[in-house]
């Protein structure tokens, strides 16, 4: 076999090193050039009298300033320092580029708010500090920044911080809002209602009085919205309730959103809560020590994928409720949950109660689950008559009280019980309880089991001692 003889490398000498190095930095050199032309080309909030460190209020010079550079379809560059201002208009157009985390625009109060924009488009605010210094923010204003019909809005690398009501309030918009962090909200940190289709990623909220971020909608309706790659934290339940405050992601009548590989701990209630939101995606996030449930898709929904989250500590953890109120048509798969306690935030004597690994009621599969330290049952199928065509299969749960329940009421609807691994439970494989009463011995152990039950296959080991 014939082979084509290759030419010899190279020799590298040092008049061509040298000459190699040179083009290398010449092209640095040209890229940082054309960076500095970039900023020379912004205008410099300086040049149009607004001073930074100053302790006079400055909105007066920077509501010009913004509207003398959208005339000239530059940008505004407000080099670090802090810039005492309330009540300022954002036009179209408006760019606004700071130092992160050195460029402070500071609420200087009296019932107004920092910032808004109305029936506006392509906003840009890129390493801008807000800070509302905890400040009295007018009631008709939502948030600290308020956008309202805004398309086309941008914040990267902002923070947001000290709101006396929402951080970030969006009503009518879209646009993303990217790498920014947002802290001390005495609402919620982000609040969007009726969005267009706006992208929430990879933002720090953390330290909220009531939510950490809000999707809604005054009725149902696609949304769309995107939510991906957040770090939530700390998010309180000040306004109290059960459940409609104190969570870290909260989607309402808000219908195909996407909630991905986020992590959310320390939330009062649920680290993502989606009330009456058919087609929503909850997929590979994490959430860790939950006040009440990690997961919750209730009310109102059609079609909800849960899958491939680890929730870590939580009274329920993953819940797919409410058929009662039309809620139905899931599917639960991959899930890590352990962790479970039997105490919640407030008297659940009324229901099903707490410790409760995963909940479901219609049209739902539950399969390729680990459930792992849930004091009362490990998977809870149905609540009364409210149960129809549920398959719980090749599930994993061990140490729980009971590992499966299911609803054994006259109505309750087909469900298959096959092929768990069901390990270490105190008190029964398999049970079916009317409501809170247990009306059948352990169904895996060979009890006859109720007619719309169907159950095969199941290894089963209870707890020694």
């Amino acid at each position: 076999m014939r082979t084509e003889a290759r030419p010899p490398l190279p020799f590298l000498t040092r008049r061509s090193f040298l000459l190699g190095a040179a083009l290398c930095l010449s092209g640095t050199a040209a890229a940082a050039q054309t960076r500095i032309a970039d900023l020379r080309g912004t205008i410099d909030a300086a040049d149009l009298g607004v001073m930074p460190d100053r302790t006079d209020d400055q909105s007066a010079q920077m509501q010009r300033a913004i509207n003398r550079a959208v005339e000239k379809g530059r940008a505004l560059f407000l080099p670090a320092g802090t810039y005492p201002v309330a009540n300022l208009r954002l036009p179209s157009g408006t760019l606004i580029v700071g130092v992160p985390g050195r460029t402070r625009l500071v609420y200087q109060g009296g019932g107004g708010l920092l910032a808004t924009a109305e029936g506006a488009a392509r906003i840009g605010l890129d390493g801008v500090v807000f800070d509302g210094a905890n400040k009295l923010i007018n009631e008709h204003a939502f948030g600290l920044l308020h956008f309202l019909d805004v398309d086309h809005l941008s914040l990267v690398n902002c923070e947001i911080t000290g709101s006396s009501r929402s951080g970030l309030a969006l009503d009518r918009c879209a646009g993303q809002v990217e790498r920014c962090l947002v802290s001390g909200a005495a609402e919620a940190g982000i609040r969007s209602v009726e969005g267009r289709g706006l992208v929430f990623a990879e933002n720090v909220i953390t330290d909220c009085a009531n939510a950490g971020l809000m999707v809604m909608r005054w009725t149902k309706a696609e949304d769309g919205t995107l939510i991906r790659g957040n770090r939530i934290e700390r998010i309180a339940a000040r306004a109290g309730g059960t459940g409609q405050n104190g969570n870290g992601i909260n989607i309402f009548r808000a219908a195909g959103v996407m909630i991905t590989g986020n992590r959310v701990t320390d939330c009062a209630f649920s680290a993502i809560r989606a009330n009456t939101a058919s087609n929503v995606q909850i997929i590979a996030n994490s959430c860790l020590r939950s006040g009440e449930t990690g997961i919750y898709s209730e009310f109102e929904f059609e079609g909800a994928v849960i899958a491939d989250n680890i929730v870590d500590g939580a009274t329920i953890g993953i819940s797919v409720a409410n058929f009662m109120s039309g809620g139905r048509m899931a599917v639960v798969s991959g899930n890590l949950v352990r962790n479970l306690s039997a105490t919640g935030p407030y008297d659940g004597s009324g229901g099903a109660g707490f410790g409760i690994g995963i909940y479901v009621e219609a049209d739902t599969t539950v399969s390729g689950n680990v459930v792992e330290g849930a004091p009362k049952y490990g998977i809870m199928a149905g609540w009364g008559p409210y149960l129809r065509d549920v398959i719980i299969a090749d599930n994993v749960v061990r140490d729980s009280g009971v590992a499966v329940s299911v609803s054994a009421v006259e109505g309750a609807g087909t469900t298959l019980i096959r092929g768990n691994i069901l390990s270490g439970y105190r008190e029964a494989a398999i049970r079916g309880y009317r409501w809170q009463e247990a009306v059948t011995d352990d169904l895996a152990g060979g009890a006859a089991a109720p007619a719309h039950l169907t159950i095969s296959g199941n290894v089963v080991r209870p707890a020694s001692g």
